[in-house]
């Protein structure tokens, strides 16, 4: 699979683990485009890095709790970086967590090198990601039932508010901010949003958000 060059893109590796941050460092660093500017192991040391030098994107692994950490330190003071997530779980519930924390793209650890450089692109151009495999794994909620109707017949049903509602939710904002967008209230969003998941088949937001990026809403 052939991917376009990125331009420049200075990556921060955050990862508990040596072997996980020289796995990712001796991987990127065969990839035009994409500059390694540091591989740190907690949000401490992640917070001092960026505080120092220019970073686009953040790759963060999930699996210490540091990561959530960064995470969330990352989107506080710093949410012009990019934060991509890295996880070994593909429970839903761990999945839509992640999301929710306001991670830029997500990825499952056993994904492909091109998975990786596609949301690393992707994030670059200021979309959101998810992988093929986690969308997959989204999609799975309508297969085991919950849904009452097909879910292209559902998104033939949505009205132009919900498709605006989703639109935001795979573009990554939350309530508050697609509230303010769209000049809504928040209980307002909320419904739409619980209204196009019920016609959709889906449980959750991060459902919605994968549902979304995989059929192009919100240009992700």
């Amino acid at each position: 699979m052939l991917i376009p060059m990125l331009d420049h893109l200075h990556a921060l590796l955050v990862a508990d683990a040596s072997l996980m941050r020289d796995s990712l460092a001796a991987l990127l660093g065969t990839e035009g485009g994409v500059e390694v500017i540091g591989a740190v192991a907690n949000s401490a040391h992640a917070i001092k890095l960026v505080t120092a030098v220019r970073v686009d994107v953040a790759i963060v692994d999930l699996a210490p709790e540091s990561g959530a950490q960064t995470v969330a330190a990352l989107r506080d003071r710093w949410p012009s970086v990019r934060v991509l997530a890295l996880t070994s779980s593909e429970d839903e519930r761990v999945i839509d967590a992640v999301l929710r924390a306001g991670v830029d793209g997500c990825l499952l650890r056993t994904d492909t090198r091109a998975e990786l450089m596609t949301a690393l692109r992707r994030l670059s151009e200021g979309h959101r990601y998810v992988s093929r495999s986690i969308r997959d794994r989204l999609g799975s909620q309508v297969a085991r039932g919950g849904a009452s109707l097909p879910v292209a017949e559902g998104l033939a049903l949505l009205t132009d508010r919900e498709r605006e509602v989703m639109q935001c939710v795979a573009s990554g904002l939350r309530t508050r901010e697609i509230a303010e967008r769209l000049s809504l209230s928040e209980k307002t969003v909320e419904k739409h949003r619980s209204n196009l998941m019920r016609k959709l088949g889906l449980r959750s937001a991060a459902a919605v958000a994968a549902y979304a990026i995989a059929k192009r809403y919100g240009r992700a």
